[in-house]
């Protein structure tokens, strides 16, 4: 009878050991994914199921997570036309690609809406990318249009 042995794991251990939430776990039981066993209330996974789902073998390693804050921005410039768009595009990509010191992903995304002259730019990154990139649209949506 299965037992709280060194080969059986809680839904709260293989929860942390995955990086996962522990409804994540219980839902993996509750559809086979995860094989377990239920002993009143509460579900026990042997060692050796857990490394099947995983395809690993052996002792694991824990997953380690790093924080991060991630700021999405939604920028609107009213009365621009394509050519200044098609500008402020440009330099917006180029400034996305451009090297940082930090690690943390950005992603900047436009759309024109032509009818309404009008351009979106959705940013997402750090907030102190994030703010810079916003400055960025605010500095060259400013210039009038040549």
């Amino acid at each position: 009878m299965p037992g709280n042995g060194p080969d059986f794991l809680s839904v709260d251990q293989v929860a942390e050991r995955l990086g996962l939430h522990v409804r994540t776990v219980r839902a993996y039981l509750r559809s086979g994914r995860l094989k377990g066993v239920r002993i009143g209330k509460q579900y026990r996974i042997v060692r050796e199921d857990l490394d099947a789902l995983t395809g690993r073998s052996g002792a694991f390693e824990p997953v380690t997570r790093t924080r991060h804050i991630d700021v999405p921005s939604i920028v609107k410039v009213d009365a621009i036309s394509p050519d200044s768009v098609s500008r402020l595009t440009n330099m917006l990509m180029a400034a996305a690609k451009a090297p940082r010191e930090e690690d943390h992903a950005l992603r900047v995304d436009t759309t024109y809406d032509e009818e309404r002259a009008r351009l979106k730019v959705f940013i997402s990154g750090s907030p102190e990318t994030t703010v810079s990139m916003i400055g960025l649209v605010e500095k060259i949506a400013e210039r009038k249009d040549e």
